[in-house]
């Protein structure tokens, strides 16, 4: 008999706090600045607007001695001009090239070069005969070459990193470009320095190199499948906005054909401080931080905007339907076009999206449609702009159906909320949902400042944004259906994502650019006045892991426990030390149990039980590891914990659904088969470990064929009465012990044995997978040494200095110098458990017929490890101030412990890196790398369209052999 679920039966598990009303207050501090405050403001923000415009954000987070550094400006591809698309996004790229004073070693030399440049681009754009425009791309190579001897690579990168910054990096979108930095408290005043310097002035140096970059990224654009799709779907719904008809990215011939100018113009008409916003999160002080942004952004004068065109959709009256294909599996996406954000009809449209699909798996589609397996996975969502919206449905159908069955499908569901066919509870539950998620976001410095400047995007108040859960809140089951009939009708797009030949591509020669000189030596006098700039002092701390987690005992059971300092959200994970390396059949039987209910209640039932109680329930399986978790309100957790193993211990086994799981699984694996990204990262397994391997050793079809569903549920059952260790982080630790006592049996059952899996040395083989797509991807994998942590620190200035990042000698020589990759680096990764080698890793990713140039360039690059001394003091320094101003906090305190214990150790590794880095010169480093390195061999794994490959170069880097996706797979 199945237990009756009502509405009355989640009356008390809704418990978050009533609406509160969030009003705007405007205070003057004791320094005479204004600013705007919103009451009931759990997160304190202050909106400051300076007499020239700017608008600043803060708020005080001192989970670290960090600030979370956003510069939004209002502008992004919507306002590139109709024949100079993709200029927003390659602003934001020159934004990284410094100033006058930023990356040139003689300004006055330079500056007369960059002019003549810009004309003879002005020349080239206009020039229509292709003879007469190669030569003028050959005149600019020619005059690049001479400026590139006063420009200094990445010179901002190298500030910016100085400061001991992380996560340096921008983008650009419909309305927004938007800059970002991490770094320490006690760096603000030079990151205000060097961001002042970046916003006053553009200089577009080393522009050729750079547009060639992008262009690299339009080609990763190109085998994008979801990018491809979303291109047509965006120009369906929007035939005259700019939403639709300029992608971010630009058209080809736009990024061919590009205009000094014009990018002047536009940075000079948008770049001013009545439409950028400056949002700084975290340990700081208000009046201090005001004052110092007054006194650096203060002089910038306000600017009236250009006047924009408004541009007004016609409402769709009628299916348009687009077809794309690429080599990957058939998929279906339906949209409609939405409101704006902030608007009643967005909400409504959201509340929609998550009828359908929620992250409780409780909406329509969940149920109806990826529980029942009718689909391969099918989901819905609202993606609200700041003019217009957009709402998708998105379905991977089976090999059963066609693209016309799963639009039916979907449909069906659509038909289902006009007709109100859905619970009461659903609505009160999503927004129940909508509050967690925001407790969380706002919790974090990153969380909080993205969310504000996501504000300032829009055009709308904090305030607003506040009160914004209190609109949800009004809305009704009524209200829903009435919006659904008004709002789906025969008004949408159809993207039908079909498996063939993308006839669209397109394919460019390489233009032959020569090398510029990089100058990686040089400073220019405004980095030495940065770099000779003492700031105060932030004292590392490492954690003292017996002070921070709590331990008691729970039955037999050891519990840890770190509080919650911040909300009401707790968190509960049972930790087995044992996974798929051990039981082969673990992820399955998990996986399995997704779909299955108890003797009393279905796997539906189940789902919308946890959903009201706004817990959330994970599985996780690793090679060592599984994980089983609950994430939610705190008050919830004794009922979600007894409801978990009421779920674990009663699962109901059911062949049938047994059976459609193996063929969800089966035909998960075919459409693995036709992904770019997994055949890439199969083929990078393969050349590191071989036929044999953990990913290659899956159960067979006839082996999970062979499996009766009684098997998986005896699995989770008898994991109750396994070994396994229990955290818990949340509020009340005492109370936690004690509702958790029945979910603890006694211990019985002990870890099976472990398979061991080789790890075989890696020889100079060469491997290649047949794909088609335009650019050509390359990982180069060497087995070293088994770890050693005397060699931590070295590895971390090593990544840092020569592999990865912005100012690293990898980036510069082969993106800023060559200008043949857009991504490409080196990578040393220390293994993170005892007695197993360590992994050094290179990609590039170009075009084919690139591809020989660029393995020549990594080849030089790694004969010998370069010695720039600024270069590594820079370097170092960045290193020890990330760890100074790091903190651990949160779970992070107890996983850090788990995965510290893996390397036979249980203290924060931490301070011994620092140590070691404090040391560290150049030459211990050159030592390190003539030693562990340099003996090192690659196998190396190459994913590309063969035709478009020279195979002769191919030969000459190992042992070549093409592998099939069926061997670098396992199936």
């Amino acid at each position: 008999m199945k237990k009756i679920i009502t509405t009355l039966t989640f009356i008390g598990a809704l418990t978050m706090s009533n609406a509160q009303q969030f009003e705007t207050t405007k205070i003057t501090d004791k320094s005479g600045y204004q600013y705007e405050t919103v009451t009931n403001d759990k997160t304190g923000v202050r909106v400051y607007t300076l007499k020239n415009g700017l608008k600043v954000f803060l708020a005080k987070n001192d989970d670290a001695p960090k600030i979370q550094t956003y510069i939004p400006v209002r502008t992004g591809s919507n306002n590139d001009p109709a024949d100079n698309t993709g200029l927003a996004h390659y602003l934001e790229h020159m934004m990284f090239k410094g100033t006058s004073k930023i990356g040139t070693a003689n300004w006055a030399k330079e500056k007369p070069l960059l002019e003549e440049i810009s004309s003879l681009y002005e020349q080239h754009k206009a020039e229509q005969d292709p003879e007469k425009k190669k030569a003028l791309y050959k005149k600019i190579d020619e005059i690049s070459q001479d400026a590139s001897k006063y420009a200094i690579a990445n010179e901002y990168d190298k500030a910016i990193s100085s400061l001991g910054a992380s996560g340096t990096n921008a983008h650009t979108w419909l309305d927004e470009t938007v800059y970002k930095n991490n770094i320490p408290n006690n760096e603000l005043e030079k990151w205000l320095k060097v961001e002042k310097e970046r916003f006053s002035e553009l200089t577009l140096r080393l522009f050729h190199t750079e547009l060639e970059a992008v262009y690299e990224e339009f080609n990763r654009a190109q085998d994008n499948d979801s990018r491809l799709v979303n291109y047509e779907l965006m120009d369906a719904l929007f035939p005259k906005h700019p939403n639709g008809q300029q992608t971010t990215i630009g058209k080809s011939e736009h990024l061919k054909n590009p205009s000094m100018v014009a990018i002047h113009k536009y940075f000079d008409e948008y770049y001013v401080p009545n439409n950028y916003a400056m949002v700084l999160v975290g340990d700081l002080d208000f009046d201090k931080t005001i004052k110092l942004i007054d006194q650096y952004f203060g002089d910038f004068k306000y600017k009236e905007l250009p006047k924009k065109e408004v541009i007004t959709e016609e409402p769709m009256t009628e299916i348009v339907e687009r077809t794309v294909k690429s080599p990957s599996t058939e998929r279906l996406q339906l949209a409609w076009r939405t409101d704006s954000y902030g608007t009643e009809n967005a909400r409504l449209a959201e509340i929609v999206g998550n009828i359908l699909t929620n992250s409780g798996d409780s909406g329509l589609m969940d149920t109806k449609i990826n529980q029942t397996q009718k689909a391969l996975r099918a989901v819905a969502y609202e993606s609200a702009f700041k003019n217009y919206g957009s709402f998708s449905m998105i379905i991977v159908p089976k090999n059963d159906q066609t693209l016309d069955d799963a639009k039916k499908l979907l449909l069906e569901q659509i038909d289902l909320v006009k007709k109100g066919e859905f619970q009461e509870w659903l609505i009160p539950a999503i927004i129940n949902d909508m509050k967690i998620q925001r407790m969380k976001t706002l919790e974090t410095a990153d969380g909080l400042a993205t969310s504000l400047y996501g504000t300032y995007i829009n055009g709308r108040t904090w305030e607003q944004e506040l009160n914004e859960i209190n609109e949800y809140e009004k809305i009704t089951k009524a209200d829903v259906v009435k919006f659904a009939n008004d709002f789906f009708k025969d008004n949408y797009v159809v993207i039908k994502k079909e498996k063939g030949v993308n006839d669209k591509l397109v394919r460019v020669e390489n233009p032959g650019i020569t090398p510029i000189k990089l100058n990686r030596e040089e400073q220019s006098p405004f980095l030495k006045s940065i770099l000779a700039e003492k700031s105060s002092d932030i004292k590392p701390e490492f954690v003292d892991f017996s002070k921070a987690i709590k331990t008691d005992k729970i039955g037999d059971k050891k519990a840890s426990f770190v509080k919650n300092k911040y909300n009401d959200i707790a968190e509960v994970y049972f930790i087995f030390p044992f996974g798929s390396d051990h039981d082969k059949h673990l992820g399955l039987a998990t996986e399995v149990l997704q779909y299955l209910g108890t003797d009393t209640m279905s796997d539906e039932e189940l789902k919308k039980e946890f959903y009201k109680l706004g817990i959330s329930n994970n599985f996780r399986t690793s090679q060592d590891q599984l994980r089983i978790s609950l994430s939610g309100l705190e008050e919830n957790m004794p009922k979600a914990i007894a409801l978990l193993k009421n779920w674990m211990q009663n699962a109901k086994p059911d062949q049938a659904i047994y059976v459609k799981n193996v063929n969800t699984i089966l035909e998960s694996r075919e459409v693995a088969k036709k992904d770019k990204g997994r055949i890439m990262a199969a083929l990078s397994n393969y050349a590191k470990y071989g036929k044999d391997s953990r990913f290659t050793d899956v159960l067979s079809k006839k082996e999970l064929e062979s499996i009766n569903s009684v098997e998986m549920t005896d699995k989770i059952k008898n994991l109750l009465k396994m070994p396994y260790e229990i955290f818990f982080y949340g509020q009340d630790f005492k109370a936690f012990t004690q509702y958790a006592k029945p979910f603890v049996e006694k211990e019985t059952l002990k870890v099976p044995s472990k398979k061991i899996y080789p790890e075989p040395a890696t020889e100079g083989k060469v491997y290649f997978t047949n794909y088609d797509m335009v650019q050509t991807e390359m990982s180069r994998i060497a087995k070293g040494p088994n770890v050693n942590l005397k060699n931590f620190g070295k590895i971390n200035v090593f990544n840092e200095y020569f592999g990865r990042g912005l100012s690293s000698i990898v980036f510069q020589e082969i993106r800023e110098s060559k200008s043949l990759a857009y991504s490409a680096y080196v990578s040393y990764a220390a293994n993170g458990e005892l007695n197993h080698p360590d992994y050094v890793t290179t990609y590039i990713g170009t075009q084919a017929n690139k591809l020989p140039q660029a393995v020549n360039a990594m080849d030089e690059l790694m004969a010998e490890l370069p010695q720039i001394p600024a270069q590594f003091d820079n370097a170092k320094n960045a290193a020890l101030k990330q760890i100074s101003a790091g903190r651990v906090n949160r779970t992070n305190i107890y996983f850090n412990l788990l995965n510290l214990r893996k390397l036979g150790i249980d203290y924060d590794l931490r301070k011994d890196i620092y140590e070691e880095i404090q040391k560290l010169t150049l030459a211990d480093l050159t030592d390190f790398y003539n030693s562990e390195m340099k003996p090192m061999k690659y196998n190396t794994a190459i994913i590309g369209k063969k035709e478009n490959l020279d195979m002769a170069a191919l030969n000459k880097m190992g042992e070549f052999q093409e592998v099939s996706l069926e061997e670098i797979f396992g199936y």
